[in-house]
């Protein structure tokens, strides 16, 4: 897939995308996105898409779409999302250069926003 993209996925991060596109009939992906909260001050936001929005940023896998809120753009640019399954937890994780710290629980992260190169918005306009 030739073009600009914000995030990418692990093999387990696409597995996990089509089985949730496969129960939810009719969803066009899942939406990534950011918010204030926790302890370190964000937080990540994964939600059922069933009608895209125009203004997010797509990243297109043969097992589903992922879209990123533009307001989330800079913020997780460069990131591999990807999914574990361990004893205490089962959910999407987030490598992310734009991760300056993170709370003792995990729950919360504090972010950085990225600075995008003038190749890189001329490929995202093209895109």
């Amino acid at each position: 897939m030739a073009g600009f993209q914000v995030l990418t996925l692990t093999d387990a991060a696409r597995e996990r995308l089509a089985d949730i596109t496969a129960a939810n009939n009719g969803a066009a992906g899942i939406r990534v996105g950011i918010k204030k909260g926790g302890c370190a001050g964000m937080e990540y936001t994964v939600d059922l898409v069933e009608e895209a929005d125009p203004d997010d940023d797509v990243v297109e896998t043969e097992d589903g779409n992922v879209y990123v809120a533009k307001a989330a753009t800079l913020f997780l640019l460069g990131t591999q999302m990807d999914f574990e399954v361990t004893k205490l937890k089962t959910g999407f994780v987030f490598n992310n250069p734009n991760q300056t710290s993170a709370c003792g629980c995990g729950e919360s992260v504090e972010l950085t926003a990225a600075q995008m190169t003038p190749e890189m918005l001329q490929e995202r306009e093209g895109a």
